[in-house]
């Protein structure tokens, strides 16, 4: 019996340790380089995309990023199998790329897709479209399971 509650009293005191401390990621946009080698044939056309905070650079479980469309440049319709992304257009307007085909979207408008939703931004004005998106769920586009829809291109 009293080996017992001596294990009992062990499961206890481990099971009230102090939780490890989190630590605070800070950053500045212009000390993130833009992400190199994405590929038109990927769906990434002419795009300039930073990833701000990521599993890579902060550890985290999520990802958060600034995209900058120039004219003509476009994220083709693609999904994430393992995340749900969102973006605000914070300058400019285009469309978007939905399951009915595109919508006109431009600044102040917040886009939620949720995960295994198609979804793409096309920049069809004659200025620059600036995007901040995130990805909850995953950190790296790797784990977002990230896939262009086969009829874009």
């Amino acid at each position: 019996m009293k080996r017992a509650v001596r294990k009992s009293k062990r499961k206890v005191r481990h099971a009230r340790a102090a939780p490890k401390s989190a630590k605070m990621y800070r950053t500045n946009m212009r000390e993130v380089r833009k992400v190199a080698g994405l590929k038109r044939k990927d769906g990434w056309v002419d795009m300039q995309v930073q990833f701000l905070i990521d599993k890579a650079s902060a550890g985290a479980d999520h990802v958060i990023g600034w995209t900058v469309l120039k004219p003509g440049a476009r994220h083709e319709r693609h999904r994430h199998h393992h995340c749900d992304e969102f973006f605000i257009v914070l300058k400019g307007h285009g469309h978007i790329y939905t399951d009915d085909g595109e919508a006109p979207s431009g600044e102040g408008d917040v886009v939620y897709s949720p995960r295994k939703c198609w979804h793409g931004f096309n920049n069809t004005s004659n200025a620059d479209v600036v995007l901040v998106w995130g990805w909850m769920g995953a950190g790296s586009i790797e784990a977002s399971g990230y896939e262009v829809a086969p009829d874009s291109h």
